[in-house]
């Protein structure tokens, strides 16, 4: 007789298409019958897609889930004897709950509400759901298995719960986000289970871009040692299988590991723009190319997440475009066998300016002047946009959006910001993780000092601090909630911290009127970062 197998389901759900998600379930389930697993283990809420958000609230969500859920039991029946859990929302007498279901020859054999509800970060669970108290075990192939749900598995409690209601293996579902060297974290913190209560786990994660959230799939196993010994790819769909072996400990399997940082934030993004497109029905994008490292990052993301045909690049030069600009973003588009026009600027800046000259009279020029040229730009792309129905990808990076080096309807007009939570420092790097695999950028783009060329000899570095300094001070102050004293004594200049933090604070409005991006750090300009616009604290 052959040992047991558990089959790992790294879905990648659209939320909200619950026929199209109860669908993966099944392919997944027939895949792992016909491999002879004796269960199946899905992502947390993998019926809905994760997080559903405010859709929660609404009755017709939740009964249609329902009416889904007992669909879906039917047409498992079909593979006898299989064990498949589905996470889905359930209402319960005590409320709304967020549950797994433990399904097997057209029947709920057992049920799991989670306990932990996480209420921190991009989470807010609280809001929808009510706690459950109890542990969840259930037999299969003669194991008795504990069953816990993502946040649960960042506690100690649920686990000893299912450990001293009986359980040999502990199974954990995730909807779990993706941040730089997540995947490290969550082995060092379920290794410490193992610790405690000597239980193999094996924990599956959804894969797949959700609004600003990627998930990350790298789903694993670890033995009763907390030995990894089967290990998933990152950002792809996939079925993974571990054996339990006679003893009751997980057999070695296949091992994916990690690739460098460089590479998961790059495919974090790929997947990010891919599903944000795909998902919401775009018929592909349009990019403004500058001939900067930006505009030059996301194209090749957007190529890699798309394919050329779907990708469109316009360069919009002014009186201040370099020509250097000009060379480096044709062979840019070149390269990558994009469309790629060029529409000058000058004539519509120039009735702008005529149309505002009496009001500007004897006034000097200043940012005004500039902003109008970027504007301009965002004008013409939008139109592009509604003619072709593609999406506008904005090229603003998370130093410019901390801030405020962007132009509210000019750079920051478009609907998705693929790198607003990478870094300059970081897009540099992912410029040249992308050339190792072939190199489609040209170097002078990344080595030239970086300019918005909205007039005459203009660099970033007029008006901020070098990047490297300009960085590290946004991680400590934004990422880590460090005190601008604490930064001071990290070995930051006071003058380059006072002006980096008055300008994050000035710059929260602009913020809140920036399109949505992917979140590949701890924290993001985004859902995980909540600050007043009107506030006079600052320190």
């Amino acid at each position: 007789m052959t040992s047991p197998t558990i089959a790992l389901a790294q879905i990648n759900p659209l939320l909200g298409d619950l026929p199209g998600n109860a669908q993966l379930i099944l392919q997944a389930a027939s895949e792992a019958y016909a491999k002879s697993a004796s269960i199946v283990l899905t992502p947390e809420l993998s019926l809905t897609g994760y997080p559903p958000e405010d859709l929660l609230l609404r009755p017709a969500f939740i009964k249609a889930t329902a009416i889904e859920l007992n669909k879906l039991i039917l047409e498992l029946k079909q593979f006898p004897g299989l064990t498949v859990i589905v996470g889905h929302p359930k209402m319960t007498p005590v409320g709304l709950q967020n549950y797994a279901s433990v399904l097997r020859d057209g029947q709920v054999i057992a049920a799991y509400a989670k306990q932990e509800l996480p209420n921190h970060e991009v989470f807010d669970e609280v809001r929808y759901f009510v706690a459950g108290n109890t542990a969840c075990v259930f037999e299969a192939a003669g194991i008795k298995f504990g069953l816990i749900l993502c946040e649960d598995a960042w506690h100690t409690g649920p686990a000893l719960q299912a450990h001293a209601a009986g359980a040999e293996i502990l199974l954990v579902l995730n909807a779990s986000p993706y941040h730089l060297q997540k995947e490290v974290l969550r082995i060092e913190v379920l290794r410490q289970h193992i610790a405690t209560t000597k239980m193999p786990l094996v924990y599956v994660n959804a894969v797949g871009g959700q609004d600003e959230l990627v998930f990350d799939g790298g789903s694993f196993a670890l033995n009763n040692i907390g030995e990894l010994v089967m290990s998933m790819p990152q950002f792809e769909t996939d079925l993974g299988f571990v054996g339990i072996s006679k003893s009751g400990d997980l057999e070695k399997g296949l091992l994916v590991l990690p690739s460098s940082v460089e590479s998961q934030a790059y495919h974090a993004l790929v997947l990010g723009v891919r599903d944000y497109v795909r998902k919401n029905g775009f018929s592909g994008v349009i990019i403004g190319l500058s001939g900067g490292v930006d505009s030059a990052l996301v194209l090749a993301i957007a190529v890699d997440a798309l394919g050329a045909d779907q990708v469109r690049t316009v360069m919009m030069a002014s009186r201040y475009t370099a020509d250097i600009s000009w060379i480096d973003a044709r062979e840019m588009a070149k390269n990558l066998d994009v469309q790629y026009d060029e529409i000058p600027i000058s004539a519509p800046v120039d009735a702008l300016e005529t149309a505002l000259a009496e009001q500007f009279k004897g006034l000097a020029v200043d940012a005004t002047e500039e902003n109008i040229q970027a504007r301009v730009r965002g004008t013409l792309l939008m139109a592009l946009s509604n003619k072709t129905g593609r999406l506008v990808l904005t090229t603003g990076n998370k130093s410019e959006m901390a801030v405020g080096y962007c132009t509210l309807y000019g750079d920051m007009a478009g609907g998705f910001a693929v790198i607003k939570d990478i870094a300059k420092t970081l897009v540099y790097r992912l410029c040249a993780y992308r050339n190792s695999l072939s190199p489609v950028i040209p170097e002078r783009i990344l080595t030239r000092a970086p300019s918005a060329e909205l007039r005459s000899d203009q660099t970033d570095q007029d008006s901020l601090p070098s990047y490297e300094v300009l960085d590290g001070i946004v991680e400590r102050y934004m990422e880590q909630n460090q005190s601008i004293a604490q930064i001071v004594e990290a070995g930051f200049d006071m003058e380059s911290v006072e002006k980096v933090t008055r300008l994050i604070k000035l710059n929260e409005y602009k913020r809140r009127q920036a399109p949505p991006g992917v979140r590949v750090t701890t924290r993001a300009f985004g859902r995980d970062w909540r600050y007043p616009i009107t506030s006079k604290f600052r320190a």
